[in-house]
């Protein structure tokens, strides 16, 4: 994945074919972890549960088998559509498709215990009033799990100019007024953070 591919306004890959296969690729479960990742979450069949940047539904349909309900929310309208015809193949009854806006997951107040996010915050324009977003959407005890990419070269991931560090990831939580309540280091691709109020 090279700098010199092209990027529509939100930062994905503009060739939407290649963009899925690579969502949906065979091996990024070995890295990713999915199921790995979602133990440590502790989701239960009474959790409400939002995924911002659901893609293809990689981690949403997963979810869904977990939780009492699943708001997946994506700003691409032509990803939204896959997840829902995929959603609808599976059976799967309890998963809203949510077409968010850049600033805005446009998440009902205290409505989620967990809102996920992989591999998308580094999109995210303004991180620190998007966070702030997310707290308003939190049941009280709720939490955010952020995951992402390093910033450094990787054989997965975006461009490094595209990554968002860790560092400035953990200053903008702290301008939220959000804190760090778990770190992960199972990923070997990505930091791991669970953040609340």
């Amino acid at each position: 994945m090279g700098t010199d591919e092209h990027r529509d306004h939100h930062g994905n890959p503009e060739d939407l074919t290649e963009y899925i296969a690579r969502l949906d690729d065979p091996g990024r479960d070995e890295w990713q972890r999915p199921d790995a990742v979602l133990a440590t979450l502790g989701i239960t069949r009474a959790s409400v549960v939002c995924e911002i940047g659901a893609g293809t539904g990689y981690f949403a349909l997963r979810l869904a088998k977990l939780a009492a309900w699943v708001y997946a929310i994506d700003v691409e309208p032509r990803l939204l559509s896959l997840l829902r015809d995929r959603a609808a193949s599976a059976g799967v009854q309890n998963l809203t498709p949510v077409l968010g806006l850049p600033l805005d997951p446009l998440i009902p107040s205290a409505t989620c215990d967990l809102i996920l996010t992989v591999n998308t915050f580094h999109h995210v324009p303004e991180k620190a009033p998007y966070l702030r977003r997310l707290k308003v959407a939190l049941r009280p005890g709720g939490r955010v799990a952020i995951i992402d990419f390093h910033k450094r070269e990787l054989p997965v991931g975006p461009p490094e100019d595209h990554k968002l560090d860790r560092g400035e990831c953990l200053a903008q939580i702290g301008a939220a007024d959000l804190r760090v309540l778990a770190e992960h280091d199972s990923l070997p691709y990505q930091y791991f953070l669970v953040v609340g109020a």
